[in-house]
């Protein structure tokens, strides 16, 4: 399977402004947090990393967050992963026209860099450095729903988390 099959086949790229799916190889370790005005307002958090953990193509992991990004010490949100989404997505703003998956607005809430401590299939581990967040945060897996896609992500304090 093709890395950003999922993405493609979602998107009709003569139809959207949305990037095409490429692949990069080599990445900044940036992160993207995009308001989506859609059929429901939600947060699409990306972090900028291998598409799996010892692979040498880079995507944007994407996560949406429906209730907005934890911004306080403790606070837990629900995340869902999405499908990975090719790295020129993190400059994405625009709106995806009606008729298309995902369509409507795309703004940029806040980015920058980050710092990865930990992942695995279960973990991931980051330090924030954007605008807005900033601090040490984790997104867990769940057992919730029946998809196998729900995380929580959390805004940790400043010591080691694991």
């Amino acid at each position: 399977m093709m890395i950003l099959e999922k993405y493609e086949k979602k998107r009709n790229f003569s139809a959207t402004p949305e990037p095409e799916a490429n692949v990069e190889q080599k990445g900044e370790n940036r992160f993207v947090v995009q308001e989506h005005n859609a059929s429901r307002l939600h947060y699409d958090f990306r972090l900028e990393m291998p598409a799996e953990p010892n692979s040498k193509e880079i995507v944007l992991k994407s996560w949406a967050v429906p209730k907005g990004m934890p911004e306080k010490i403790g606070t837990k949100k629900l995340a869902l992963e999405v499908e990975d989404h090719p790295v020129s997505y993190i400059d994405f703003a625009g709106v995806i026209p009606e008729g298309n998956y995902g369509a409507g607005t795309v703004k940029i809430w806040d980015q920058g860099t980050f710092e990865l401590f930990k992942r695995d299939a279960k973990v991931v581990e980051f330090i924030l450095n954007g605008t807005k967040l900033q601090g040490r945060y984790s997104l867990v897996k769940t057992h919730y729903g029946s998809r196998g896609n729900s995380w929580l992500i959390t805004k940790n304090s400043p010591k080691a988390v694991s």
